[in-house]
């Protein structure tokens, strides 16, 4: 490839998806590299037991609208469907389901009918949730002092006990900031809750995938890049990266020619960014393995009947986080329910035994579905993401880099990257569109248009 006019994305994930779809499209020549046989990154797919089991349950809000445009570009966003209002069924053992729905009021009015009849908190702890709220509110969320506390702190000061912050704040913060509100980021509580909740009547509704990841994601992006002209080398692992003569040099094992271009955009996970880029960056990427990481655990349980009526639930008061009714998007056997319990921040989960975890979670799901109790359980698997997020704790803002480098043409994108939000979906995509936008500026070429920074969709 010519080093003129010319890009090279090290990762295949949302970010370098999203990137090299972006630099292409406004006409430079673009070569996409990815260590695995596939594409999507931390987004995709498993087949095991006859099984179609995505690595995560991953969703979105209504107002992720670069993600959702992203789903478009690739052609697969009729496989995806959000709520028409935001709805969350919380089940709690030995009580009767309750429903979080949003009103019909404007922000944030929307939330003060649900917040005032949810059962799960006394009167008095309902009137100290919408007080806390209103605090939050006033936050300023450009402000760097709120990245100095824990999310759990600010709200234990503002009258918020253990049994508030579990039955409620918890239920948006752990899987939104993958860590609980104790060890989570002030600012990043501060901004989860005001952009997907606060903010806007609709902004949180959720979105749901109805296909499997791969189908979504994966299969259709190669295909979106491969027409729009990228070179996309899967099992291509990068070894070095390197300053050329026109630009950057990537190699990789076996490749002696490597890939030449004037501009590199690296869309790989923090730490392996951390040992690719030192060469280049210095201390600069050895500070971004201090960014760490959080696991995601998610346990793949079928029943030889259905269990429940619920296409998603939450739980309080056990350790059931979320569950997912995915047998029609995996191919479950007839008769059979496929449920997927994703538990963020899960560090206990990740020292368990599929063993342990099954003695722990099917008792659990009994007693939370009272159809399970007479159910036999036909297959029990785990997946496991031992770093699927960076950990979202205070001091997390300052570690966390923009697109641009001190190394001209040297662009990163991902996540874990300076996106103003969490370690999302749609951060992810985000990061790619701002890498691409500085990597176009560079080679003279005018990006496509940006999407609204986690803007409410209309």
């Amino acid at each position: 490839m010519s080093a003129e006019r010319s890009v090279v994305v090290v990762g295949g994930g949302l970010a370098g998806i999203t990137a090299a779809l972006d630099c292409a499209d406004a006409g430079a020549s673009v070569t996409l590299v990815e260590v695995r046989p596939r594409l999507g990154g931390a987004v995709y797919s498993v087949e095991r037991e006859g099984l179609r089991m995505d690595n995560g349950q991953h969703v979105f809000l209504r107002c992720c609208t670069a993600y959702h445009a992203l789903l478009s570009r690739l052609g697969s966003d009729h496989l995806v469907s959000i709520q028409p209002r935001l709805e969350i069924p919380v089940l709690k053992p030995g009580s009767a389901p309750t429903l979080l729905r949003r009103g019909s009021l404007p922000a944030p009015l929307h939330l003060a009918g649900v917040l005032a009849r949810y059962p799960h908190l006394s009167a008095r702890q309902r009137f100290g949730v919408i007080r806390a709220a209103l605090g939050l509110m006033r936050l300023d969320p450009d402000d760097p002092r709120l990245d100095e506390i824990s999310f759990g702190e600010w709200l234990e000061a503002h009258g918020q006990d253990a049994e508030a912050v579990s039955v409620l704040w918890d239920l948006i913060a752990l899987p939104t900031l993958n860590l609980p509100a104790a060890e989570a980021s002030l600012a990043l509580g501060v901004f989860v809750f005001r952009t997907g909740l606060f903010t806007s009547a609709d902004a949180g509704d959720i979105g749901f995938h109805t296909g499997t990841l791969s189908e979504i994601v994966g299969v259709p992006a190669e295909r979106a890049l491969c027409d729009a002209g990228v070179d996309v080398r899967l099992g291509w692992g990068a070894e070095r990266l390197e300053r050329g003569e026109d630009g950057f040099e990537v190699h990789a094992r076996g490749d002696a020619d490597g890939v030449s271009a004037q501009t590199a955009i690296v869309a790989v996970p923090h730490t392996r960014a951390a040992s690719l880029l030192e060469g280049l960056l210095g201390g600069t990427a050895r500070g971004f393995a201090e960014l760490g990481g959080s696991p995601i655990v998610n346990l793949h349980v079928v029943f030889d009947r259905e269990v429940t009526s619920h296409r998603f639930a939450a739980g309080v008061g056990t350790p059931v986080q979320y569950l997912f009714d995915r047998s029609a998007a995996a191919g479950a056997p007839t008769g059979c329910q496929y449920l997927a319990v994703s538990l963020s921040g899960a560090e206990r989960e990740m020292a368990m035994s599929v063993e342990e975890l099954r003695e722990l979670y099917v008792p659990a799901l009994r007693e939370l579905l009272p159809r399970a109790r007479r159910a036999n359980v036909e297959s029990f698997l785990v997946t496991r993401e031992h770093a699927a997020t960076i950990r979202a704790a205070p001091g997390t803002a300052s570690l966390r880099p923009a697109a641009r480098t001190a190394v001209p043409g040297l662009l990163l994108a991902g996540s874990w990257t300076d996106t103003g939000g969490p370690a999302t979906l749609e951060g992810a995509v985000l990061s790619g569109h701002a890498a691409a936008a500085e990597a176009l500026r560079r080679l003279a070429l005018a990006p496509p248009p940006q999407p609204v920074a986690w803007g409410a969709a209309a």
